[in-house]
C-alpha cells in the first residue's frame, strides 16, 4: 500500500510515516517546513518527502492519504483531496487500524508530563522482555527514536488530547481504545480549540468509555480534576496514585524532607513497598514514575523490576537536557509551556542546585500562550527563579512585560533575539545554571548562546 502523509515531519506523524514505513508499506510524505533532524530521519527510512503542499502531489496517486490536523480547508492541496477520489484518513485513526489493532495498547494522557510518562512506561516494558512498540512525542534517550514498531503484543502511545483533523474535531485519544489508560494531571490548555477545563474533562470522559473492564485507569488522585472525570462515570478498575498522601489514595511517592525526589519511596497505604534511585529530578517526575510503574504493573512488569529500570533510564531529549557547560555556566533544554509545568521545572532544577543562580528564560509560543490565556499566572511559576527573561515574539501581542511585573527587577522582556542572547552572555557568570523552556526551536538559542560563552 502506498501511504502519503501530509505534514510528515511533525512528530506525531512522522512517527506515523516511521510505523507504516516498518510495517511494509511505501511512504511518502509533504510538509511546509522540511529541515533536519526530522527530514533527515525519514529520508533515512527511505521516504521520500516534498515541500509544500501543492495539489500536483496527488498525481502520485497513493492508496490512502493520511491528514495531519495542521492541513485546514482552502489549502489548495485539500481542497484537490476532496474533489478527487483518493481515499483519506486522519493520523489516529490509521493508527488505530493499522497499528494498535489485537494489541495491548497503554495510552498516556494528561496536560503535562505525556512525553515523559510514555518515554518511561516504555522503557519499563522494555526492560522486562516485553519488546513493546510506541509512539512517543518527543525523543526518548534509551531509544533514540520516536516510534517503532515493536516485536511484541504492547503497544504505547502518547495520548493527546488535541483535535485529529480539519474532518474529525474529536481528541485523538479517543481513536485509542486502550486497554490500560494513564492520566496523570488535567487543567485548562489548547485554549484555541477548549474554552474550559469542563470542556476537556468531557474529552477524557469519552477516553474512560473506551477502556474495558477488565482493563486498568491509572489515575491520579492528587488532582481534583482528574477525580472529577473518573466521577463522571468509569467503568473500569482504577488504580489511584499522588505524591504525597491523600484520602483515597493507594499508591503514593515520597521523598526525604527538601529532597529533589533523584531518590524517593514508594508507598501502598503505609507500607513502603520499593526505593527509587534514579538520574531524574521534582516531584512531576516522581509521580510520571509512578503512573508508569502501575501501569507496566497491568501488563505483567513487577514492581521490583521496574525499580532495576529505572536506574538505567536516559530521560528525554528537551526534558531538562543539559544542552552544555561553558566557563561553570550550564545550560538547559526544556519544553514547558504551560505555567504548571514551568513551576515545576523550575522546582526540580531549584531542589537540585540549592542555593547557585537560577536564570529562566521563556518563549511564550504554544497556541495556548500566544493567545495569553495563562498570563496571569506567569509571575508565580516563575517566582523561585533569581533571574527570568521573556522572550516576546512578533506573534505575541500580550502584555508579556506587564504579566511578570511583580518580579520587578528580576524580570526583563525583550523582543529581538539577538539581543536576548547577547543580553544574558553579558550577565551570566560562572556558577550560573541557564534554563532555556519553549515548545519550539526558539530560533537555536541554546546552540547561539554555547557558542558566545565558548568565545569569551
Amino acid at each position: 500500500m502506498h501511504v502519503h502523509i501530509l505534514g510528515v515531519c511533525g512528530t506525531f506523524m512522522g512517527g506515523i510515516a516511521a510505523l507504516a514505513r516498518a510495517s511494509g508499506h511505501r511512504v511518502t510524505g509533504s510538509d511546509q517546513s522540511v529541515y533536519p533532524p526530522m527530514s533527515d530521519q525519514l529520508r533515512e527510512l527511505g521516504i521520500d518527502i516534498i515541500e509544500g503542499y501543492g495539489p500536483e502531489q496527488l498525481k502520485l496517486k497513493p492508496d490512502v492519504v493520511v491528514v495531519g490536523n495542521v492541513m485546514s480547508r482552502g489549502n489548495p492541496l485539500i481542497e484537490a483531496l476532496l474533489e478527487s477520489d483518493i481515499p483519506y484518513t486522519s493520523g489516529p485513526e490509521w493508527l488505530a487500524r493499522h497499528v494498535l489493532n489485537k494489541r495491548w495498547t497503554l495510552a498516556v494522557a494528561g496536560t503535562h508530563g505525556k512525553t515523559t510518562t510514555s518515554s518511561i512506561l516504555t522503557w519499563l516494558l522494555e526492560y522486562g522482555g516485553l519488546e513493546p512498540g510506541f509512539l512517543i512525542g518527543g525523543v526518548p534517550g534509551n531509544f533514540n527514536v520516536t516510534a517503532r514498531l515493536g516485536k511484541g503484543q504492547h503497544f504505547v502511545v502518547e495520548a493527546d488530547e488535541y483535535d485529529t483533523a480539519f474532518f474529525d474535531k474529536r481528541a485523538k485519544f479517543v481513536h485509542y481504545r486502550p486497554r490500560t489508560a494513564v492520566i496523570n494531571n488535567l487543567e485548562h490548555d489548547h485554549a484555541d480549540i477548549y474554552p474550559d477545563v469542563a470542556s476537556i474533562q468531557w474529552q477524557f470522559h469519552q477516553l474512560l468509555r473506551m477502556v474495558p473492564r477488565h482493563g486498568l485507569v491509572v489515575a491520579n488522585s492528587g488532582d481534583p480534576n482528574v477525580m472529577h472525570v473518573i466521577d463522571m462515570g468509569c467503568w473500569t478498575p482504577v488504580e489511584r496514585f499522588s505524591s504525597g498522601m491523600h484520602g483515597d489514595t493507594a499508591w503514593y511517592a515520597i521523598a526525604p524532607a527538601g529532597g529533589d525526589y533523584s531518590t524517593f519511596s514508594i508507598m501502598q497505604g503505609n507500607a513502603a513497598v520499593a526505593e527509587v534511585n534514579w538520574s531524574m529530578l521534582g516531584r512531576h517526575n516522581a509521580e510520571n514514575a509512578l503512573a508508569a510503574i502501575l501501569a507496566a504493573r497491568s501488563a505483567g512488569v513487577p514492581i521490583e523490576t521496574s525499580v532495576a529500570a529505572l536506574k538505567e533510564f536516559q530521560g528525554v531529549r528537551r526534558r531538562m537536557e543539559v544542552r552544555g557547560v561553558v566557563n561553570g555556566i550550564t545550560v538547559y533544554d526544556d519544553f514547558a509551556h504551560h505555567p504548571t509545568a514551568v513551576a515545576t521545572t523550575i522546582d526540580g532544577l531549584r531542589r537540585k542546585i540549592g542555593s547557585a543562580r537560577l536564570i529562566a528564560v521563556l518563549e511564550p509560543r504554544s497556541n495556548t500562550m500566544k493567545l495569553g490565556t495563562h498570563s496571569a499566572a506567569l509571575a508565580g511559576a516563575l517566582s523561585q527563579a533569581d533571574h527570568v527573561w521573556m522572550y516576546q515574539g512578533p506573534n505575541v501581542t500580550w502584555d508579556v512585560a506587564g504579566s511578570v511585573a511583580t518580579l520587578g527587577k528580576r524580570a526583563e522582556t525583550v523582543r529581538d533575539l539577538d539581543q536576548l542572547i547577547a543580553q544574558l552572555d553579558a550577565s551570566l557568570v560562572s556558577g550560573d545554571h541557564v534554563l532555556i523552556m519553549s515548545n519550539g526551536g526558539f530560533g537555536g538559542i541554546h546552540g547561539k548562546l554555547l557558542d558566545r560563552l565558548r568565545k569569551r
